[in-house]
């Protein structure tokens, strides 16, 4: 880590030499943002034609502060349609999180996301890229290069190639954007489930600093810092700096070190040059550079348990110094499990208003990301070869994307969106585990190429009745290597392309300026993909790529505010299909034999309801809920691999042995959760206010594997809460907190491994960052 540190202090160094012409500056007005003629007036409307809309550049309106809890306005503003819109007005689902959100729920990292977003539930794993994401009960879980995920996440618009690459600490953050239900129409094959836009700051007109720091009583202390303002007139710049460190929650015994810990560094800058009123080019750049140490304690071993069923290896010879239990937080691995990781890119965005109404815009990204995963594969110190088997591998990715559009002004009642895109993503991945059991040693790359074109059109037929229609096409190649070192360099390669279509109806009314209703049907669609793990042999590559993954869903919303706009509600009900779906199973192939692999399974549906509310209690305090309730079931799974120390009587049956999931309920799939914020600020003086600050988050019981008991996580709840002072100009803001006020313990995941331990019974835990109370101080400010 001492290497990283050395990093970050060059990092620090190069933004302040970049900020200091800057500060130099005569600070001038921020003309960039359309004003509000009042306060009942839509801010997206309101753009003047030719108007830049650029996600990435912040909402209309003026930029938040860091310390804001709420808009002041009433107003919130998305991007979920690729354009400046008051989310009340837009036909999806989709939820807003400020940085003051993550803040309060003791978000400081992606995997802690789903704190604040209830039908979004983000499992961590022991290396980033087999972590998982899920919106309404749906994700993928494979361990495979270029298997994409369900949901898809964008930064400023620009879609991140591999998982891990998101599993990062959080950038500079301005807002998250959720959006729930298939967005394949806008956003392509990668968001069949939904997606995650995270909306970095932007260049402003008159010079501003905002930092952010914090220190924990379990040794965790980072900070950020965001510097913008103009260089001329015309070009203005930002560059921001993160740096995060923490111990982590468990102790190895081995050697005395503390794991399951991070640390990281990320370094974001953009240029912004306006020559005209409605023209703009952005130029990004970022790089991330960081680690983890890797720890799954075990919570349950049977005392007659035998690291691979060899006498001797007892749970007290391989894990010595360790009391194994549910609270357990020691570990007695032989090899540092960990992770390191690199990359950096960026992009290049142009925006011209080519017509009075029109603006044309082209993106052009660039992104390589680099990772090293090292497990203790046998997870104790056992003397002898069983007690060091490892596994030492690596993920490289690198992605050049190019989107170009047109976009109608937001004032008009005829609306459109037509654009192209092209994507060329190549990953490759070494891999060797062994030397005794579970042997492995590959080398496989994988190849997309997609090129789409898509079109989405607004009309407000008659006053107050809009119709939204759109479709996308796309092509998409996939190719693959596979050379097996372990099986005499056995050597597999294969491609395969697919066209399809997807496509988004809606209709929404308006009764009124504060209610409106919807009805949308949306489809979506995830790429075919090939099964690259250990394993991969000549039926698998005869058997061809999985095919594709497709979603259909119906949603029907109403989206209501009520005196003078101070309370929002808005209820979301949901139905979505999946056919085709992608999931591990087990595979009978034409020579008779049977392996276990990534398929199409059969498929799967999600329903429920969502209910998202705000209020502003006067100046003083304001509230913020949601809820989601989750009915995820698999509709067609006959074929599925059982659970390790499954019987028949529970369910696993025939040769090889399988069980049926159809009708069962999907994993990491709560049926119940929710969150509730709430931020008082009173009056202590004329320039000092108190603050109070309460996040209370609730998750019904989930199996993290479908019907296994060595997996299952009992209902939870947690309470942070927060006290402090604040600027009466919201300057700056001194905080002191406590999260999981109650200290409850829960997983963030459960692994049954008794296959490790002679098929008894041995279960591991990931712990989450809050599984033990523990305090802080935070410090903001925003000048």
């Amino acid at each position: 880590m001492q290497a990283l540190r050395t990093s970050v202090a060059a990092t620090a160094v190069a933004v302040s030499l970049m900020a200091a012409p800057a500060l130099a500056q005569t600070a001038a007005p921020d003309t960039t943002q359309p004003t509000r003629s009042s306060a009942s007036a839509d801010p997206a409307s309101s753009i003047p034609p030719g108007q830049l809309t650029d996600p990435a550049q912040g909402a209309p309106g003026g930029p938040t502060s860091t310390v804001d809890s709420a808009s002041t306005s009433g107003d919130i503003i998305v991007t979920a349609n690729k354009r400046a819109e008051n989310i009340q007005r837009v036909p999806l689902a989709v939820s807003v999180v400020s940085p003051a959100q993550l803040a309060a729920a003791g978000v400081r990292n992606f995997t802690d996301i789903g704190k604040i977003a209830p039908s979004l539930v983000v499992r961590p794993a022991e290396q980033p890229q087999n972590s998982n994401i899920t919106l309404r009960g749906v994700g993928t879980l494979a361990f495979g290069i270029g298997v994409e995920s369900s949901v898809a996440v964008l930064v400023d618009d620009v879609p991140v190639a591999l998982t891990a690459r998101a599993f990062t600490d959080l950038p500079d953050v301005e807002r998250i954007e959720v959006l729930r239900g298939p967005q394949s129409t806008l956003y392509g094959k990668s968001a069949s489930a939904g997606l995650i836009n995270i909306i970095t700051r932007a260049p402003t007109d008159t010079l501003r600093v905002r930092a952010n720091a914090v220190v924990t009583t379990d040794d965790e202390h980072g900070g950020n810092v965001s510097i913008s303002g103009p260089i001329s007139p015309q070009v203005g710049y930002v560059v921001s700096a993160a740096y995060n460190y923490w111990d982590g929650n468990i102790r190895n015994v081995y050697d005395g070190k503390e794991v399951n810990g991070r640390e990281s560094v990320n370094v974001r800058g953009k240029l912004r040059w306006t020559p005209t009123d409605n023209s703009s080019i952005t130029l990004s750049a970022n790089y991330v550079n960081g680690n983890t140490t890797v720890g799954r304690p075990f919570t349950a071993v049977s005392p007659t348990a035998l690291l691979r069923g060899q006498a001797g290896l007892t749970p007290a010879v391989v894990f010595p110094g360790v009391t194994i239990g549910p609270e357990n937080q020691r570990v007695s691995n032989n090899l540092d499990s960990r992770t390191k990781y690199s990359g950096g890119g960026g992009y290049l965005r142009i925006e011209l208003g080519v017509f009075d109404d029109t603006n044309l815009i082209a993106v052009t990204s660039y992104d390589r990301f680099h990772l090293d995963d090292y497990l203790d594969q046998d997870d104790t110190s056992a003397p002898g070869t069983y007690g060091n088997n490892n596994q030492i591998g690596a993920f490289n990715s690198e992605q050049i994307t190019n989107e170009v559009r047109l976009q109608s002004s937001t004032s008009k009642p005829f609306r459109y969106t037509v654009g192209t895109y092209f994507a060329d993503v190549s990953f490759n991945r070494p891999f060797v585990r062994g030397p005794v059991f579970s042997i492995a040693n590959w080398f496989a790359t994988a190849k997309q190429r997609q090129v789409a074109g898509f079109a989405q059109l607004d009309w407000e037929i008659v006053p107050r009745l809009t119709l939204t229609g759109g479709g996308r096409v796309q092509n998409e190649e996939v190719a693959y290597t596979y050379l097996d070192r372990a099986a005499n360099n056995a050597f597999f390669s294969g491609r395969a392309q697919d066209t399809a279509g997807t496509y988004k109806a809606s209709v929404r009314y308006e009764f009124t300026p504060d209610l409106s209703l919807f009805v949308t049907r949306a489809t979506g669609y995830k790429g075919q993909t090939y099964d690259l793990t250990t394993g991969f042999n000549a039926n698998r590559a005869a058997a061809g790529p999985i095919r594709p993954e497709r979603s259909r869903d119906w949603e029907v919303g109403a989206r209501t505010q009520f005196f003078d706009r101070h309370l929002t509600l808005n209820v979301t009900l949901f139905n979505t299909d999946y056919s085709n779906l992608q999931a591990q199973t087990i595979e009978t192939l034409a020579d008779g034999t049977s392996n276990y692999r990534l398929t199409n399974v059969g498929g799967l549906r999600t329903r429920g309801v969502e209910v998202e509310s705000s209020a502003r209690l006067g100046q003083d305090l304001n509230v913020s809920g949601a809820v989601t309730y989750l009915d995820a079931k698999y509709t067609s799974f006959p074929i599925a691999q059982c659970y390790a120390l499954q019987t028949a009587a529970q369910g696993c049956t025939g040769t090889p042995a399988r069980q049926n999931l159809t009708g069962m309920r999907v994993s990491q799939a709560p049926e119940w959760k929710f969150n509730v914020s709430g931020d008082w600020s009173p009056r202590l003086a004329d320039t000092l206010r108190g603050v109070a600050q309460v996040n209370w988050q609730y998750q019904s019981s989930v199996n993290y594997a479908v019907d296994d008991p060595q997996t299952f996580q009992p209902a939870f709840h947690i309470v942070n809460l927060g006290l402090g002072v604040r600027d009466g100009d919201r300057r700056w803001e001194v905080v002191a907190f406590v999260n999981n006020v109650f200290d409850q313990q829960y997983y963030a995941s459960l692994v049954n491994t008794a296959g490790n331990f002679g098929n008894q019974i041995a279960t591991q835990a990931l712990l989450p960052r809050d599984f033990r109370r523990y305090a802080g101080l935070r410090l903001a400010l925003n000048y």
